[in-house]
């Protein structure tokens, strides 16, 4: 609009010049209009005027021929000038041109109420002022300036076009009452954030080329706006500009220039969610391309659901985790502190020696209880336990995961599971599971322990239950059995059956098992030879007693002569008898064979007491009949000879009794 104004402005000025030389600034300035305006003497007069009003300023006139010609406007493009002239007689100005000169100050324009068209392109002013009696002012230009802040434009509300590019601006401000605006131009500025458009109601053109926007807001609110030139900017995502896509007048939009626009999802997302748009990047869209765009966003939206939903998995596997290694961590604690007691206290039952009692101070059970509490409280909605398989890993995390195993697996899941990995659950708790493992998982070689308590090297006899194992990974983290040095050894002797591969990531030698025999060899015979046979026969399982009975055959004859039939015995059921031996019973059940052989010392002394009781009552029942036996016979001698004295009397009495007894 403005361009086709300037086009069709033809300016003709003439200026009288009358000198005065009373004041200094008004010699000072004549000498910058006679140096700017040489050349022009011509067509120029400039007449100072001697009021004390205005004496700082120079004065214009134009001659009475030249305002019949271009009465409304006036034109004092590149005259170099500093300031802007009192611009006398001039009241009926429309069209007002200061382009290219080195103003710094928009003033002595306030009498010109009748201004439509104000430029003021390139020049140097800071701010903007002296617009507030121009309320008919329809166009204003101020590109190319020094201005740092959109301000003092409260009055021009008639505003149709303003122009401020090229300056410093750094903000979108006092402009939500220009209501009647229809072009605003920012472009290279230094926006970085647009915001405030509230209000713009007629706005359809909006420039920010060249800033560094990187997010806006508030163009959704814009209900006329068709053209929005974006290039050149720091715009890296849609979703910063999100607001766009609910613009209902938007036709025309330029993103060229900005980081989003070298992604390859860039087009199709723009037209997927601006299916108005007619224009992109000043190329016209075509119903092909909107029909592409439209399928390719829908596959990107598809990836995007996806990859949110394993973000959301990922997280709540990770809050999950988290909210479990805290349990064990408490739960550590609270043994820990039972453990300390328990040393504390002097304790001669074998029962509390074994850890099956143990004393608390009360502070300190409340104390803790509150930190559990604490703990578990706002995690609630959160999982104790957490079961995955990763591939070719079924990973168990928590105790309660344990109960899995129980569950009906595919034969497909069930097949391709050879690592099981175990963590922040209790290794006593483990190996009531291993002979389930086995059976659901039989493609398993490979277990691994993190922060299960292994803590002493009987712990891995346990580990004899297993199927197969090839590979075995003990993390250091909560296994403080991995700082004993010759832990390794050990294992390779007990679970030698299993001929293991790796063990923590390193290759298992010949001799390593050389090394494992000379260590640990002489321990299994020890345990073999001192304890009773009975004994070793409960120990042992059935499929092995025959292989005992070799090796007690074994024993008998000299050493290195052992019949070819007693060693493939041995080999029956894989395990070395002597090994199996040295087995590991978990705290749980000892207790319970502790408070089994309680109950029977109790049984068995109830039973005693009562025999014992009923022996005394059976000897006191018997000293007392043999006190009172001989009267007693005297008693019974003498009526049965009272009975018997008359013959027919008694035999008619024994009748009548065989008679009543009928």
């Amino acid at each position: 609009i403005y361009f086709n104004l300037l086009n069709s402005c033809i300016y003709i000025l003439k200026i009288k010049v009358n000198k005065d030389q009373t004041s200094f600034h008004n010699r000072l300035l004549q000498h910058d209009l006679e140096k700017n305006y040489s050349g022009k003497q011509g067509k120029f007069n400039i007449n100072f005027g001697s009021s004390a009003s205005i004496t700082a300023f120079p004065i214009l006139h134009r001659a009475a021929d030249e305002k019949i010609l271009t009465s409304d406007r006036l034109t004092l493009e590149r005259q170099k000038l500093t300031v802007c002239p009192v611009i006398d007689g001039e009241e009926h100005l429309r069209l007002l041109n200061f382009q290219h000169n080195f103003i710094t100050r928009i003033q002595n324009i306030s009498n010109l109420q009748h201004l439509v068209f104000l430029d003021l392109y390139d020049n140097q002013i800071e701010e903007i002022s002296g617009l507030s009696t121009l309320r008919s002012l329809r166009v204003l230009l101020l590109g190319k300036n020094r201005i740092k802040k959109i301000s003092n434009l409260d009055n021009l509300k008639n505003l149709d076009v303003l122009d401020l590019h090229g300056n410093q601006i750094a903000k979108i401000e006092n402009i939500n009452h220009l209501g009647e605006l229809r072009v605003l131009n920012l472009a290279r500025n230094l926006l970085s954030y647009v915001e405030n458009l509230n209000g713009l109601d007629s706005l359809t053109e909006l420039n920010l080329r060249h800033n560094q926007i990187t997010s806006m807001k508030d163009v959704d609110t814009l209900p006329c706006l068709q053209h929005l030139f974006l290039s050149f900017n720091n715009i890296s995502s849609f979703d910063n500009i999100l607001c766009l896509a609910d613009s209902s007048s938007l036709s025309d939009i330029t993103l060229d220039g900005n980081p989003i626009a070298q992604e390859t999802w860039y087009k199709n997302t723009i037209l997927h969610h601006m299916m108005q748009l007619r224009q992109l990047d000043m190329k016209r869209i075509t119903e092909e391309e909107r029909r592409m765009a439209s399928v390719a966003a829908r596959k990107e939206e598809e990836k995007k659901r996806e990859s949110h939903k394993q973000t959301l998995l990922k997280e709540k596997k990770r809050l999950t985790i988290g909210n479990i290694a805290r349990q064990w961590e408490i739960q550590q604690n609270r043994v820990a502190l039972v453990t300390s007691s328990n040393q504390d206290k002097k304790d001669t039952d074998s029962s509390q020696i074994n850890g099956s009692a143990a004393y608390v101070f009360p502070e300190e059970t409340r104390s803790l209880d509150t930190i559990l509490s604490n703990a578990v409280q706002g995690l609630s909605v959160l999982d104790s336990h957490l079961v995955e398989v990763e591939g070719d890993t079924l990973y168990l995390y928590g105790s309660g995961a344990l109960e899995s195993l129980d569950r009906n697996w595919s034969v497909q899941t069930a097949g391709t599971v050879t690592t099981v990995s175990f963590m922040f659950i209790e290794f006593d708790e483990i190996i009531q599971v291993l002979p389930k493992l086995k059976i659901r998982f039989p493609n398993s070689v490979h277990l691994k322990f993190k922060e299960t308590n292994i803590v002493i090297l009987q712990q891995f006899n346990a580990l004899a239950q297993a199927r197969r194992i090839e590979q075995l990974t003990v993390d250091p983290q909560g296994n403080p059995v991995v700082n004993f040095t010759l832990w390794k050894y050990y294992v390779l002797f007990r679970l030698n059956h299993f001929n293991l591969q790796r063990i923590n990531g390193t290759e298992v030698t010949q001799n390593d098992i050389v090394m494992a025999e000379r260590l640990f060899g002489i321990l299994a015979y020890v345990a073999s030879s001192e304890l009773p046979q009975y004994r070793l026969l409960s120990l042992l399982g059935e499929s092995r007693k025959k292989q005992f009975c070799y090796m007690l055959e074994a024993k008998g004859k000299k050493s290195g002569i052992v019949s070819e039939e007693s060693n493939d015995s041995r080999r029956v059921g894989g395990e070395n008898a002597s090994r199996a031996i040295l087995n590991y019973t978990t705290r749980e059940f000892h207790t319970e064979k502790l408070e089994e052989i309680k109950e029977r010392e109790k049984f068995c002394q109830t039973y005693i007491q009562d025999l014992v009781k009923e022996a005394a009552d059976i000897n006191m029942k018997n000293e007392s009949l043999q006190k009172l036996w001989p009267q007693m016979f005297i008693e019974l001698v003498r009526d049965a000879v009272i009975e018997i004295r008359n013959k027919n009397s008694y035999m008619k009495l024994c009748l009548q009794r065989i008679t009543d007894q009928k």
